[in-house]
Parts: C-alpha cells; sequence; structure tokens
C-alpha cells in the first residue's frame, strides 16, 4: 500500500512540474535557433513579414508595421554604413539598399578619397535609437524617415598611414537622418534609401 502512495506522490510532481515547464514556455517562448542572428539584407528582414502586416505598411503603417519596419531599417543602416567603410572604392554589399542616385553619391565620395589617398577605418559599435521622424504616402509611393544614433570608432589615414581625421580609439557618436521609400503597389517588398539629411 505506501508503494502505490510513492508512485501516487511521483505522478502528482510530474504533472505538476509539467504544468510548470508549460507555463514558462508559454511566457518566455521557445529557441528557434535564430536568436541573435541578424539578417545580413534589409530585403530579407521585409521579406519575413507576414502578409497581413505587409497589407498595414501599405495602408496605414500603424504600430506593429513601423515596429517591423524599424527591425530592417537598423539592418539596413549598418550594412550601408559598413560596406562605405570597406576600401574597395566602390559600394557592393548594399547596393540593392540604395536607389541609383544615392548609389551614385556614395561611388563618388568613395572615388574621392581613393584618389586622395585616403583610407578608411571604421568600426560600427551599435545603433543607441532610431526612430521614425515621420512617414508619408505620396501617391503610390510611402516615405519613411528615420532619426539614427550610433556609435562609431572612425579614422581617416593617408597613404604614409597617418591619421588625417578622426581617432582609431575613441568612440564617436553620430546622427544620421535617413529616408527609405517603397513602391506599395510593387511586388518587390525592398525598401530602399533615397535621401540622407543633415
Amino acid at each position: 500500500m505506501n508503494y502505490s502512495f510513492e508512485y501516487i506522490d511521483i505522478i502528482l510532481l510530474a504533472m505538476i512540474a509539467g504544468f510548470i515547464f508549460l507555463r514558462l514556455r508559454g511566457i518566455l517562448g521557445k529557441r528557434t535557433g535564430f536568436e541573435g542572428k541578424a539578417p545580413p539584407q534589409f530585403k530579407e528582414v521585409i521579406k519575413n513579414v507576414n502578409t497581413e502586416i505587409s497589407k498595414k505598411i501599405n495602408d496605414n503603417f500603424d504600430n506593429e508595421a513601423q515596429t517591423e519596419f524599424l527591425k530592417g531599417a537598423k539592418i539596413a543602416y549598418e550594412t550601408i554604413i559598413t560596406d562605405f567603410s570597406d576600401n574597395d572604392n566602390k559600394i557592393t554589399t548594399s547596393k540593392s539598399l540604395l536607389s541609383k542616385d544615392i548609389y551614385k553619391q556614395f561611388n563618388n565620395a568613395l572615388n574621392e578619397r581613393s584618389e586622395r589617398g585616403h583610407y578608411a577605418e571604421i568600426t560600427f559599435i551599435g545603433i543607441n535609437s532610431a526612430k521614425i521622424k515621420e512617414h508619408k504616402k505620396i501617391g503610390k509611393i510611402l516615405n519613411v524617415t528615420v532619426d539614427f544614433i550610433a556609435e562609431v570608432i572612425t579614422c581617416i589615414r593617408d597613404k604614409d598611414k597617418k591619421i588625417v581625421s578622426g581617432s582609431p580609439e575613441k568612440i564617436k557618436k553620430i546622427y544620421d537622418t535617413w529616408v527609405f521609400s517603397r513602391d506599395t503597389t510593387s511586388t518587390n517588398p525592398n525598401w530602399q534609401l533615397v535621401n540622407t539629411l543633415t
């Protein structure tokens, strides 16, 4: 008889443990294997936005849609800044994230830097904040202006490796205002950087 009570106790404890596990899983969620792995391209993030949220982006750009947009905007910002800091004299990784005009402007700046015999050393530390300043729909085009505050370590050296500007040790806070644009009638989910404001 004592054994039967012990079995009942074990079963009860197992049920309680199972209940607690399910409650914690419901509250904390479960690992999906993607924690901490940011998609390398802005377009990949936008592709993951489900149909309902995509429709909201097109229709009224509500809070949920804005949150999803900012996730991609942060990745786009880091990708573009990092690409611009590379010393390839040409934008490569982030080309699809840029409008034709911005792509041309960035490449011209890289060419000018190269002609002076200068090269950049830039370490991207992180984004402190990214906030939507405004969003405006003109016809079928939705423009979203974002204020970024980020931290980088930046240094420009000449051909003799002497520092021209910046510091290889000092963290610098940068403030950027970028405008992203998308054709809401297009099946292409990608946003592009169309303007940089000072």
